[in-house]
């Protein structure tokens, strides 16, 4: 190998490195100081968040299942298209201990107007909209939605996702 070959080589290995670490960091940039993030590998963070009818659950309710959690709201567009097929995985994959969760990111009143007219078969939790929110101490740095999480059977966070899931790795993922 010439020695420019391996001056471009070594500065391309330096420059995708680089480029890691940066889009690593920008994730975080809207975190506020002092929150812990959810990260891949990790044990999942404590989670209780009230039904719609105020009724609190955790996290470790689901202890033992792979956990899906879903973060959405009736005004986003792909997640309201999304919304079928998770509906379709709970009921193909639930049999087999896999659970979905949504994760309403939205005022309660239009989630239970939304939810009266397209009903789901999986539980629906209400997020904190407040900062730092829900969505966010769960990776959701842009908190973009909808943002998707996959638990393990042991608690740990094994996958996160940006944007809708398409049904192969719904199904992946709750098999």
């Amino acid at each position: 190998m010439s020695r420019d070959n391996l001056v471009i080589l070594v500065a391309a290995v330096l420059a995708a490195t680089l480029g890691g670490w940066l889009q690593h960091e920008s994730r975080l940039a809207h975190v506020p100081a002092g929150v812990t993030v959810a990260q891949v590998g990790e044990p999942a963070p404590l989670l209780e968040l009230p039904d719609l009818q105020g009724r609190t659950h955790g996290l470790a309710d689901y202890r033992g299942r792979r956990v899906l959690l879903n973060f959405w709201a009736s005004w986003c567009g792909p997640c309201l298209d999304e919304l079928p097929a998770l509906d379709r995985a709970q009921a193909k994959f639930g049999e087999n201990g896999s659970i979905v969760l949504g994760i309403a990111m939205d005022d309660p009143a239009r989630v239970r107007t939304f939810l009266a007219d397209h009903p789901v078969h999986y539980p629906i939790l209400l997020g904190r909209m407040a900062s730092p929110s829900t969505s966010l101490l769960w990776g959701d740095g842009d908190e973009i939605l909808p943002y998707s999480v996959l638990i393990d059977t042991d608690g740990r966070v094994i996958a996160t996702h940006r944007g809708p899931l398409d049904a192969t790795t719904l199904d992946r993922w709750l098999m």
